[in-house]
């Protein structure tokens, strides 16, 4: 399993997505899966830039691992968030069977961020609502990396500015460091 870190606007889902279609993996996207769900509750709460219960993004989690159980390579998009689903995601390797085989995070400039929300233009890219989910990703953030970490996890970090195919290159490149294979 890949897990892609970053605050919103950084590339995840774009990057999770090509490496998807390029190599045949599966693209699972916390933010999706919840979106997807139709729950009125969950969607106020992702409109306020406030993250949802980690009892329910962890049993949607669990649904899509179990759903992929034939695929080969999952990456995992916006997800953990919370120190509890990342412990979450280790101690239920035996439900789940998959161990992390490495963290990427995307390191891209609040500037860029912000351009890259204007245009992507969702309901929720508005500037209290971006400056809400920055602060809540860097609160989490650093302590779920020191977790995993400590762990054993393998963690790269990856400049996420750059045209998409840039992007993609440095992905590609860390994930062969780390052995992991690219082809479909």
């Amino acid at each position: 399993m890949i897990i892609f870190f970053g605050p919103a606007g950084a590339g995840k889902s774009v990057q999770g997505q090509l490496l998807s279609a390029r190599h045949g993996w599966r693209w699972l996207s916390a933010g999706q899966l919840l979106r997807d769900s139709k729950d009125p509750e969950l969607l106020k709460t992702m409109s306020t830039g406030k993250l949802v219960p980690s009892e329910v993004t962890n049993q949607l989690i669990a649904e899509a691992i179990a759903k992929a159980k034939d695929i080969d390579h999952l990456i995992l998009d916006g997800y953990p968030r919370e120190m509890a689903q990342a412990e979450w995601l280790i101690d239920n390797k035996s439900h789940h069977g998959r161990d992390i085989a490495l963290v990427i995070v995307l390191e891209v400039p609040k500037s860029e961020l912000l351009k890259r929300l204007a245009i992507r233009g969702r309901a929720d890219d508005v500037p209290e609502v971006i400056d809400e989910r920055l602060r809540i990703y860097r609160q989490e953030m650093y302590p779920i990396l020191t977790y995993f970490t400590e762990q054993g996890v393998n963690i790269t970090h990856i400049d996420g500015v750059g045209t998409v195919g840039q992007v993609h290159d440095r992905i590609v490149e860390e994930i062969e460091v780390h052995n992991l294979t690219v082809e479909a």
